[in-house]
């Protein structure tokens, strides 16, 4: 009899974790891993924060804890907490009641289940998001030209997409030539933007490009979502993580929430936290009549039960705990604030490094840019010769995690970048 399962084809590996175990394979004592989305020392070691360890350890203590299980919508503290977080204390949505969490798996998770939620009730199934945004697949080499590489590139249109939306779109937002924001493209692609299209936003630190919006900008594009009747859904993972102040990193969803707009946020502690593998996350929804929030808590109820049920407890209750606690609290921002510093360290240090050594180009960008992560400009032909001959690890759009640089590597890193762009010329080199 033949196998059911012989129909199925295999799919494209997952681009960063293939580049990470070719990493991890390499036996060179050179090699450098600039790929993973993770916080690292200086050590090139991932780091437990000392706050979250101390945290763990009280927990593990308190014998009236259990395994039992939480809420479907999760631990209240830890979602009230995180929506506090966001939308900070003067909030006027928060102080109404108009604004909750759900405490979802992650980052992504909230994403997921705030698609679902406005394709099940709300009828939505049309999104836009930024080109580019954060990666998933690379295509298999039969999977070209280009514009079908694109599309196994973005996570956001597989999990909308998933989720059950039709009408995926992009809106421009990286320009190539100046290394910036292209705001005038992303203003003429929101503004053809059919009514009620879901528009998924950076809250801050953009991945993978690391510009973000000025407060400026940010005001004219909440202008034009405004007059177009568009949705903002937000993705923040970097809040604090960014540049070190929960505030100001959080600007844009704030101004958008004070300014009237119903909105979701899916919020991430993976990375302010360090608590990648407990995948603690927040869908933060503000709405404008406290009088549907009933009926909003009841749907979402229904989509977390027929997904994974509930949240899990142990990276929640951590959460809850330091935001919580006044003391532990600003233990914790002092953690942020030394992750934030590392990355703005090690992005001065490679931009002066390339200038030192005459690298062709503009490197300005490593420094304008924000969080975790750098669009240094570096084509795929030069990020293939920069793995294959310098053993130094990176994704094939020329995105690098400034976290992986360290006072060790660095120097090697700058030396490898400009032998390969001396080496390997592109017109297009410093564009993507």
């Amino acid at each position: 009899m033949t196998s059911r399962f012989s129909v199925v084809k295999v799919g494209p590996p997952i681009e960063v974790f293939a580049v990470n175990k070719a990493y991890l394979d390499d036996t060179s004592d050179l090699k450098v891993n600039l790929s993973v989305g993770a916080y690292r020392t200086d050590e090139g070691k991932p780091w437990v924060l000392p706050v979250v360890r101390k945290t763990e350890k009280q927990l593990a203590d308190d014998e009236t804890l259990n395994h039992e299980y939480l809420p479907v919508l999760g631990l209240d503290a830890c979602s009230s907490a995180a929506t506090k977080m966001l939308l900070g204390a003067d909030s006027s949505a928060f102080a109404q009641g108009r604004a909750f969490g759900v405490q979802t798996l992650s980052g992504t998770g909230a994403l997921r289940v705030g698609a679902e939620f406005l394709l099940r009730q709300l009828k939505y199934t049309t999104f836009y998001y930024s080109s580019p945004t954060w990666g998933n697949y690379i295509a298999e080499q039969n999977l070209e030209p280009e514009g079908e590489l694109e599309l196994f590139q973005q996570n956001h249109h597989l999990l909308f997409t998933n989720a059950g939306f039709t009408e995926p779109r992009q809106y421009r937002y990286w320009n190539a030539e100046t290394r910036s924001l292209d705001l005038d493209g992303f203003l003429e692609d929101l503004r053809a933007a059919p009514k009620d299209s879901v528009i998924i936003l950076h809250a801050c630190a953009h991945n993978p490009t690391g510009c973000d919006p000025t407060h400026e900008q940010w005001t004219q594009i909440a202008d034009v979502i405004e007059e177009r009747q568009l949705f903002p859904f937000f993705d923040s993972a970097y809040q604090g993580f960014a540049s070190g102040d929960l505030e100001k990193d959080a600007w844009a969803v704030r101004y958008f929430a004070d300014r009237g707009f119903e909105l979701l946020c899916a919020q991430s502690f993976a990375k302010n936290f360090g608590l990648y593998n407990e995948r603690v996350g927040n869908l933060t929804m503000v709405v404008k009549d406290v009088g549907d929030l009933l009926a909003v808590k009841s749907q979402l109820t229904l989509i977390v039960r027929g997904m994974y049920s509930n949240p899990p407890n142990h990276g929640g209750r951590i959460v809850a705990t330091v935001l919580n606690n006044p003391q532990l609290l600003e233990e914790w921002k002092e953690c942020v604030r030394t992750m934030a510093n590392r990355v703005l360290d090690m992005r001065r240090g490679l931009k002066e490094r390339l200038e030192r050594l005459g690298t062709p180009g503009t490197w300005d960008h490593i420094v304008t840019q924000i969080g975790m992560f750098s669009y240094t400009g570096l084509s795929p032909r030069q990020v293939e010769h920069l793995t294959q001959k310098y053993h130094i690890y990176l994704l094939k759009s020329g995105r690098i995690n400034m976290c992986g640089l360290t006072t060790k590597n660095i120097d090697y890193v700058a030396k490898a970048i400009h032998e390969t762009v001396v080496e390997i010329s592109e017109n297009t080199i410093n564009k993507l």
